[in-house]
């Protein structure tokens, strides 16, 4: 009888556990709107996964239903398997108007066997050219993975599966304009880009291989939502514990993860690019 009791006890105190595990995600049809694709965008499993799909007639795309001015953005994709070259899947933050800023993972396809490219960018008040690029330490396409950005007054940490591999800091104070004014929806897309994103375009996308999908599941927002002018972390409704990402930073033992990444798996950083900067490095580069 004592077994029993405690088996019945426990049973919702499991249920309940399971419960929290299955809510980490969000839903994609609360959280997001399918913008274009005709069709190749498809929620599932109770708004628990979205697909995109790109043939030769088009791609697809979505974007967050809320704006956000900072947060700890995460999201699990598993990108296009098998011959991909040509195509793009971009997973990114962007602000409205002419003068918008953006937080940018774009990932370019490849031929079989080769690596996933990571094309990670920062755009501030219109302005970009502060491309980092990477191959990752894993197949992309065999599992989900996690993608987050971290955002807040200090800085942008990009993280792969928990792992920081860049990071770009609030450099104001020498003039360099932080993205800290423009509340940002999410986005992202599958969509073919075979003029630049194989080798610099020598490689087409190979059609005979279409439709080509990406998967994309728990997604997770603790973030600042902005509405009708305000911040939902200036309203009073937000906790000081639930916003700790709000001043994070990095501790020593990502700093340590950060510079393996950088070492190990970095193929472009346009702060050491001086053919292309000839007259001097962007600012932020020495800060």
């Amino acid at each position: 009888m004592a077994i029993l009791c405690k088996a019945m006890i426990l049973l919702p105190i499991l249920q309940l556990a399971i419960s929290l595990t299955a809510a980490y995600g969000g839903n994609f049809n609360q959280d997001f709107d399918v913008t274009w694709g005709d069709g190749r965008a498809k929620i599932m499993n109770y708004g628990q996964l979205l697909t995109l799909s790109l043939d030769k007639a088009s791609g697809s795309g979505f974007q967050s239903k809320n704006e956000y001015l900072f947060g700890k953005i995460d999201m699990q994709l598993k990108l296009v398997p098998g011959n991909s070259a040509g195509t793009v899947t971009a997973y990114y933050l962007k602000s409205a108007g002419s003068n918008w800023d953006e937080i940018d993972f774009e990932f370019l396809g490849n031929l079989s066997g080769d690596p996933y490219i990571l094309h990670t960018n920062i755009f501030t008040q219109g302005k970009g050219d502060r491309e980092q690029q990477f191959y990752l330490w894993f197949d992309p396409t065999r599992n989900f993975h996690t993608y987050s950005i971290l955002w807040n007054p200090q800085h942008i940490i990009f993280s792969v599966d928990g792992r920081p591999i860049r990071v770009f800091k609030n450099a104001e104070a020498i003039g360099v304009p932080f993205l800290n004014k423009q509340p940002m929806r999410i986005y992202s897309s599958l969509w073919n880009a075979d003029d630049w994103a194989t080798r610099g375009g020598l490689i087409k996308t190979d059609w005979t291989k279409a439709p080509f999908t990406a998967a994309y599941r728990n997604f997770n927002a603790n973030a600042c939502v902005w509405s009708s002018g305000s911040s939902s972390c200036t309203s009073g409704s937000s906790s000081s514990s639930s916003n700790a990402w709000l001043t994070q930073e990095l501790d020593v033992t990502n700093h340590r993860m950060l510079r393996w990444v950088r070492k190990n798996y970095m193929i472009y950083n346009y702060c050491t690019d001086l053919k292309r900067f000839p007259q001097g490095l962007p600012a932020e580069c020495k800060f």
